[in-house]
């Protein structure tokens, strides 16, 4: 193997040229990125004014959303004023949601210098490149202003990313290349998935006022009508929808009515998958009061000195490989916040090749995924990388490292409208009219219309959700004093283990794997079994190490339970009632074909947040954002099929399907 990557693994980076105005222009389709005379005024007019952006911002309510569909980034200009006059025009409590497909991202380097030639919009700019980071392909979600707005970035081709997209957009800013440049960008085949996505009455504005293209919008739904230019540009495009809103899909998977009244939620637990959802309600204004039965946050399996931001992926697009990459993208620029090198380091991880079969699905994955995310090492380049002597060359993921879940925990659950209540275990659950109550015996611990159990599989103590098939899975890690030769590891490296780089002077060696014991107790047996895991990953730490002086009785760490289901996805979203479910559709029993146009039988205000097993701080984040999808009626954060593949409801649709 070597470090270099195959070219179907190359970043697909927008190639640009730069005129003798330091304007930025397309190699591959020969075009602008905008207006060379005034982008700024361009953007303003074609897009904000011909979609009624500032009556409509400003008419927004507290609470209120308003939703903007994008064909091509580009630059971000367009975002970046929109976002300027949402926060000219708006109320405090309102939000926007921009949602932009691109095929060909522009590098954080040509990003910046683009970027540059428009210093009104500097601090916008500046928040944007921060938290350009990690953008691989699939569905990428960036927060800004306190998560007031919410950038959806689809990286691929439109017309494979539309399709999945779960979406009701308000405003279309077309702005792909020119017709003639760039034809993929304006077919009736597009248009079709703008109509399906489209509000009712949604505006659409468009700089091109081609025939084929005004003709192929009216055909699918859209009333276009000419309209001036600016400058050279005489005449643009814009219009309203007017066709019919798409038909709602399987009843089992639709989404539940948006919770009417207060906007209060109860969280059971405080671990990420809590905290995290927690944290994406409070950003969108709801109150949150958030249970732990323990002294303080991440105290179980989200306690770890160091857990691994480990992508294990696979290279079929799979719903968890696609979950994946997306969460890992969103959990890495949420660690931009927190202290590197205390609570977190995007060190790198290196997925050593220990066998045949394992150097085999590296060399597929190598050749599916772009090398900013993933590239092959032989054994001389993966030593250069971790600074130690390994037994084996490997996958690197470059951008990947560690992070201190109870830090992240921390920064997730310090949002102003989260009420954390500590020591304060709900061992019942009770629906009170619209209202759902934690109850600890006799006391009365919260109420609110809207619940989420996030206690991975402490959820199953409640009737409700008693069914879901969690399983716990122990494990242990070891804590290993740093020594001056051991310093030298400078990336994670994993095999059938992991070990990391020094935090505060320690590395965190880990972790067993046990579906038999419910002790937590940490084991003497355990540690040795991690000092062996050590000596596979590299004989060279551990002898820098001195594990063969070390006593696996005397060494320090943490056993907890890692929580996962029967098909390693993790349970996320509404939950319908049981009996309920299987009675309304029990024809699925005889043909699964079938698509019954029964409303499912929802738990009123009831959503689940478990299942992340060893993947958590990759997926419990971004599934945070997804129950807050779900609850505000916002684009999904992720593939309709991923959120479909993650739903609650599959377990009783497949048992109705199998006859159990």
């Amino acid at each position: 193997m070597s470090d270099t990557p195959s070219p179907s693994a190359e970043p697909q980076h927008a190639l640009l040229d730069w005129d003798e105005r330091g304007q930025p222009l397309s190699r591959l389709f020969g075009d602008v990125y905008f207006s060379q005379d005034n982008g700024l005024a361009e953007t303003r007019q074609v897009f904000l004014a011909n979609n009624d952006l500032p009556a409509r911002f400003a008419a927004l309510a507290d609470g209120e959303q308003l939703v903007i569909g994008e064909t091509g980034f580009g630059t971000g200009l367009n975002f970046l004023c929109a976002w300027q006059l949402f926060e000219q025009q708006a109320p405090v409590g309102a939000r926007l949601h921009f949602v932009s497909v691109e095929k060909y991202p522009l590098s954080h380097a040509d990003l910046q210098r683009a970027l540059a030639l428009w210093p009104e919009l500097a601090p916008f700019a500046e928040a944007l490149l921060a938290q350009y980071v990690a953008l691989h392909p699939g569905f990428q979600r960036l927060l800004f202003g306190g998560g007031r707005i919410v950038l959806s970035l689809l990286i691929g081709d439109v017309l494979e990313l539309l399709p999945q997209l779960d979406a009701r957009i308000d405003a279309w800013f077309l702005d792909g290349f020119a017709p003639a440049k760039n034809p993929q960008m304006w077919t009736p085949e597009l248009f079709a998935e703008l109509a399906r996505l489209s509000a009712p009455q949604a505006s659409i504005g468009t700089f091109t006022s081609t025939g084929h293209v005004r003709r192929s919008l009216n055909q699918a739904g859209f009333q276009m009508q000419r309209v001036p230019g600016l400058g050279k540009k005489w005449e643009v495009l814009k219009g309203r929808f007017s066709g019919t809103p798409a038909a709602p899909g399987k009843p089992w998977f639709a989404r539940p009515p948006v919770p009417a009244g207060a906007r209060q939620a109860l969280v059971i637990g405080a671990g990420l998958a809590g905290c995290a959802t927690a944290a994406s309600l409070a950003a969108r204004g709801w109150q949150v009061s958030l249970l732990e039965r323990h002294a303080g946050i991440a105290q179980e399996a989200s306690g770890n000195p160091q857990g691994v931001l480990y992508l294990k992926l696979s290279a079929h697009g799979t719903a968890l490989s696609r979950l994946i990459v997306s969460g890992f993208g969103y959990t890495r620029r949420l660690l931009e916040q927190l202290h590197k090198g205390r609570d977190w380091d995007n060190c790198g991880v290196l997925q050593l090749a220990f066998d045949a079969k394992e150097a085999q699905r590296q060399a597929q994955l190598a050749a599916a995924f772009p090398s900013d995310l993933l590239v092959n090492l032989d054994r001389a380049s993966a030593e250069e990388r971790a600074g130690i002597r390994l037994p084996a060359g490997g996958l690197f993921y470059p951008q990947a490292g560690w992070a201190h879940p109870p830090a992240l925990c921390e920064l997730l659950a310090s949002q102003a409208n989260i009420r954390l209540q500590l020591h304060q275990e709900a061992l019942e659950l009770r629906r009170d009219g619209k209202t759902w109550q934690a109850w600890h015996g006799e006391q009365l611990l919260a109420s609110a219309p809207v619940v989420v159990l996030a206690a991975a599989a402490e959820i199953q103590r409640f009737p409700c959700s008693a069914e879901l098939p969690l399983k716990r899975i122990r494990g242990q890690i070891s804590r290993l004093p740093a020594t001056a030769e051991s310093r030298a590891l400078t990336t994670v490296v994993c095999a059938e283990g992991y070990v990391a780089p020094p935090r505060l002077g320690e590395h965190t060696l880990g972790a067993s794997f046990d579906f038999s014991s419910d002790d937590l107790t940490p084991s003497s047996a355990d540690h040795a079994g991690n000092l062996e895991l050590l000596q596979q990953i590299s004989a060279d730490l551990a002898e820098r190490l001195h594990s063969a002086q070390l006593d696996p009785a005397r060494l320090q760490g943490r056993a907890a339970f890692r929580c996962t289901s029967p098909d390693y996805l993790p349970i996320v979203g509404p939950l319908a009632e049981r009996q309920a479910f299987t009675a309304a559709y029990a024809v699925l029993g005889k043909d699964a074909r079938q698509v019954p146009d029964t409303p499912c039988p929802w738990l009123d205000g009831l959503y689940i947040n478990s299942g992340h097993g060893s993947r958590g701080l990759i997926t419990a984040p971004l599934a945070g954002e997804l129950i807050a999808a779900w609850l505000n009626d916002e684009p999904l954060p992720v593939p309709r099929d991923v959120a479909e593949a993650c739903h609650p409801n599959r377990f009783a649709l497949r048992a109705l399907i199998r006859g159990q």
